[in-house]
């Protein structure tokens, strides 16, 4: 969700309700500012107003990588944009090719992209996995093909391809 906070736009990573004990209850959010990228914390109470803003959402396909450029197109009107590796941040590590996204606009500027809750990575770089390894709190590094590094059971290989978390940015499974 992105909302308007102290004039400008921020959104909302993680959110907490609390109520302690006989005190009033508040909620405790984690924020990124937009413009600057900055994340904080901030609690709001309950008579605190809030307002979200609104965002357009359009369907587009990630085509390639240029750079610092990262080139789009519309998949209604097979129009092309790029954004920059500012606007788009950490989803730059879960982007593959034909990868579909919803690139999110605030009056008619992008803002970033919102991407599926999870992605099918294949890895390039990791430890030789142990044969009879099931052990599940033991866990190795991994480079992912996007350049990411995740950490994976010890069975996992390279060439493999897993499941991530892009919210977490975690090893979910394997993927088949």
């Amino acid at each position: 969700m992105v909302i308007k906070f102290n004039g400008e736009l921020h959104t909302v990573f993680k959110m907490t309700h609390r109520t302690p004990g006989n005190l009033r209850g508040f909620v405790q959010v984690k924020l990124r500012n937009l413009r600057s990228g900055s994340m904080f914390e901030h609690r709001f109470s309950s008579d605190d107003k809030v307002e979200k803003a609104v965002l357009e959402q359009i369907d587009m396909e990630f085509l390639y990588q240029d750079g610092d450029d990262y080139h789009f197109m519309n998949t209604e009107d097979y129009e092309q944009m790029h954004l920059n590796q500012d606007i788009l941040g950490d989803a730059v590590e879960y982007l593959i090719p034909q990868m579909k996204v919803s690139v999110e606009f605030y009056e008619g500027k992008p803002l970033g992209v919102e991407l599926p809750p999870t992605v099918d990575l294949k890895i390039v770089d990791t430890e030789p996995g142990l044969k009879g390894a099931t052990v599940s709190n033991v866990t190795k590094p991994a480079t992912l093909e996007t350049g990411l590094i995740v950490q994976v059971p010890p069975f996992v290989n390279i060439g493999e391809t897993i499941r991530v978390s892009t919210s977490e940015g975690t090893y979910m499974e394997r993927a088949n």
